[in-house]
């Protein structure tokens, strides 16, 4: 049973609450429960069903290798912390770096290291940019920002090796299929990259704002910077706060697993694309399951890197009792990923697709069609934070639009691609906004709201620039 409008009803509960609590928990909690009350018409069953949802997200191969991924890289982190490797590494750095001009230029230097897959990109230089920013007393917002545009903005424009690649292509493959448009759906996706206007202008945007720094410009007063070291810390970690305040600066702690975990990547996504038939470097970084070679890259690593720090006299005890406590700091992030994970399954159930499908009709004009797809696909993955799941939305959508209005398909493409980012990024149920907030002790929230101001300043540039083409392509 579909029903309709009211598969926005989840949606907007979480969004309010999140607002209004200032925490996006209890709103996915309470979106999950209701839509599944919904959709079952049954107090005991609907409680039933939002168990089962989350069971089926659990047991999803892709999401189980994310949430594997996300603990052991937190694990590994702990190792690195209590053996003194980012506390060196960011001594070390914070002798180059002078400036919050520096250290958000360092963000950007580290991209052709960690391109592969947002997460990953996020949880490597995360740690130790958090680390430099509380040191230099600045704004951990803005050190977000640019982390997550220089993830999330780069990574959909990049046509081979990374995570995001396979899945565009098998979208646009299935979209397409049949339309005797006398080009590959690789071909497709290589000219809808240069109209996926949102991630091009939100890329200029953050190069302008790291361009455009001043020497010494701060948005937190030392009080206040103080204060919120208070607060993202609670009671029972007060211990574990001093312990590594304690430890021997090794940047060596950090650099040795870090560049073996990359190498690792590299390697792994070549021989998993070589293994499913892939004649050349790029083939095979295009068709790895990248999901999993990260996986197994943060694991064979975390094996070495433990040999590695028991060698330079490091104890196991420590080691493990460090490896959980950096894994359970992401225990928010898998929580609330699985959530709305769950969340979108009763979304779908509810109809939520077939109802964007059905309100918009037949009566759209050819120019107005990507920037319209792009709009809605905008709106609703903010609703549903994820990238990948606007993506599987939108492109049957926009394309049977683009065919029947007679726009352009590659541009329509772009405008959906476009409109996915936009949900990344500027969404509070996003995994990038997650694992940033998370990483950086920043609340979800209210890091979400400072993003928005960027994002709908990019989306409204590239409504235009979706109108403007769709008049002339």
């Amino acid at each position: 049973m579909e029903h309709t409008w009211l598969s926005l009803v989840p949606f907007l509960i979480v969004i309010g609450m999140s607002i209004w609590l200032k925490n996006i928990l209890p709103g996915l909690v309470v979106g999950l429960l209701v839509g599944s009350l919904i959709f079952t018409s049954d107090l005991l069953e609907g409680t039933t069903q939002s168990v089962t949802y989350m069971v089926t997200t659990i047991s999803d191969k892709t999401n189980i290798k994310i949430i594997a991924f996300l603990y052991l890289f937190g694990g590994l982190v702990g190792m690195m912390n209590i053996s003194g490797g980012i506390k060196g590494f960011s001594e070390w750095m914070g002798t180059k770096i002078k400036s919050e001009r520096g250290l958000l230029v360092l963000i950007w230097l580290t991209l052709p290291f960690t391109f592969m897959m947002p997460m990953f990109r996020i949880m490597m230089i995360g740690p130790v940019v958090k680390s430099i920013a509380r040191k230099m007393n600045v704004s951990k917002q803005k050190v977000g920002l640019t982390m997550d545009i220089s993830t999330e903005s780069v990574i959909v424009l990049l046509p081979v090796a990374t995570a995001f690649v396979g899945f565009m292509v098998s979208l646009v493959e299935g979209s397409i299929g049949g339309l005797g448009l006398g080009m590959s759906p690789y071909e497709v996706f290589l000219l809808s990259i240069l109209f996926n206007f949102f991630a091009i202008v939100t890329l200029v945007i953050g190069l302008v704002q790291t361009i455009w720094t001043r020497v010494g410009e701060n948005t937190y007063q030392k009080g206040e910077q103080e204060k919120l070291e208070e607060e993202e810390h609670e009671f029972h970690r007060i211990g574990i706060k001093r312990e590594l305040s304690l430890v021997k600066a090794q940047p060596w702690n950090l650099i040795v697993p870090i560049f073996l975990l990359l190498g690792l990547s590299l390697y792994l996504l070549w021989w998993d694309g070589s293994a499913k038939g892939a004649k050349t470097v790029f083939d095979a970084f295009s068709i790895a399951d990248a999901t999993f070679v990260m996986l197994l890259a943060v694991f064979i690593t975390l094996i070495l890197s433990l040999i590695f720090y028991m060698i330079r006299r490091q104890t196991l005890h420590e080691l493990l009792y460090h490896f959980y406590d950096g894994g359970n700091q992401m225990m928010e992030a898998i929580s609330l990923l699985i959530l709305i994970w769950s969340l979108t399954l009763s979304a779908e159930d509810l109809g939520f697709s077939n109802f964007i499908s059905s309100t918009l009709g037949s009566f759209l004009p050819a120019w107005l069609t990507p920037a319209t797809i792009f709009f809605l696909g905008s709106v609703v993955g903010y609703f549903i934070g994820s990238s990948w799941g606007t993506w599987g939305l939108f492109m049957p959508l926009g394309v049977s639009l683009a065919v029947s209005t007679g726009a352009s398909i590659s541009l329509t493409v772009g405008a959906v691609f476009a409109s996915g980012a936009f949900g990344a990024l500027a969404s509070p149920l996003g995994d990038t906004t997650i694992t940033t907030a998370s990483i950086m002790d920043l609340p979800i929230v209210e890091y979400a709201r400072y993003k928005l101001k960027v994002s709908v300043i990019g989306g409204m540039i590239s409504i235009a620039f979706y109108i403007v083409a769709g008049l002339f392509i």
